[in-house]
């Protein structure tokens, strides 16, 4: 393959010699890359736990102003239809904040630096909303989602996730599911879905839990990522962004179509366009070339000409 350095990924057109040399070289990378780094196993749960550098970010933004949390929500809503088993759901839901400790942790003040708090497991608490009689169940269901998505999170205090289930008939339920980011993010929310659905299912057919124990939770990572980033690599990560942004300005002004509102509302915009069949194919060949996803690819250009401006 290295006398083709620009030949497209395509594993299943790739001859066995071809595999085993990629094998090879796979697994020499994360030989060397584990020698470099430090064990991710599961942590002392008797010592606090620092958080995360991604954590840290919204802990602080959430510390600087109300709105900027609120800014992180993030939401998602599952129509039900058909006969809804309310006992299974509740359970379901109950299993999910048992599994995952990141669900059920609150972040608190230990000798004035943030550190994680890992709750016992209580049961999930759903908010029901009754509408099958309401004259503008469509409506009220619009404004209930926009009130849980924007009704603040309390990171000391927590929980960190709630639900409300919405009764539109019997046949017909609405699910809303709100979690702080500093607790989850969109990749989980997919994920939450998932197991709920598995869970779901087995609890109301009276059976038990079908998912695999979770070998390691958030927290670990969390603590790794400290142990990993300290010494020689901090230092390293260091030198090279203040070398990168040593003559970057103190406030950045990117052109815009308008004054800058004094406060910042954090309301997003929207602007759709089309990538042509011609230009979408490029750009996925150039990120098979460099071991990219197209999202990647994409975020790149979107630095570059941030960069630029």
């Amino acid at each position: 393959m290295s006398s083709e350095p620009n030949r497209k990924f395509e594993p299943g057109k790739l001859t066995v010699a071809q595999r085993l040399k990629l094998l090879e070289r796979m697994q020499s990378q994360r030989a060397a890359q584990s020698e470099r780094e430090p064990a991710l196993v599961p942590r002392d749960s008797s010592k606090p736990v620092a958080l995360s550098f991604a954590q840290q970010r919204l802990w602080f933004l959430a510390q600087l102003e109300y709105r900027a949390s609120t800014a992180y929500h993030i939401v998602g809503g599952l129509k039900l239809t058909g006969a809804l088993d309310r006992s299974a759901l509740q359970a379901a839901l109950d299993r999910i904040v048992q599994r995952h400790e990141a669900l059920r942790t609150r972040f608190v003040l230990l000798d004035g630096a943030p550190v994680q708090c890992i709750d016992v497991t209580q049961p999930f608490e759903l908010i029901v909303h009754e509408l099958g009689t309401h004259p503008q169940a469509h409506s009220e269901l619009k404004r209930l989602s926009e009130q849980e998505a924007n009704a603040a999170f309390d990171l000391s205090q927590g929980p960190l996730i709630r639900g409300r289930l919405i009764v539109l008939g019997e046949q017909e339920h609405v699910l809303l599911i709100s979690m702080h980011h500093i607790v989850s993010d969109g990749w989980s929310l997919g994920r939450l879905t998932h197991e709920l659905g598995v869970l779901y299912d087995a609890c109301s057919r009276g059976q038990p839990d079908p998912l695999p124990t979770l070998a390691i939770q958030y927290a670990d990572y969390a603590q790794w990522q400290r142990h990993w980033a300290q010494g020689p690599q901090l230092q390293a990560q260091l030198a090279y962004w203040r070398e990168q942004l040593q003559d970057a300005p103190a406030l950045l002004e990117l052109p815009s179509d308008r004054p800058r509102p004094a406060v910042q509302d954090y309301a997003g915009g929207r602007v759709d366009f089309e990538l042509d069949a011609a230009l979408t194919q490029g750009l996925k060949d150039l990120s098979a070339r460099h071991g990219t996803t197209l999202y990647m690819t994409l975020l790149a250009g979107w630095a570059a000409l941030l960069y630029r401006l």
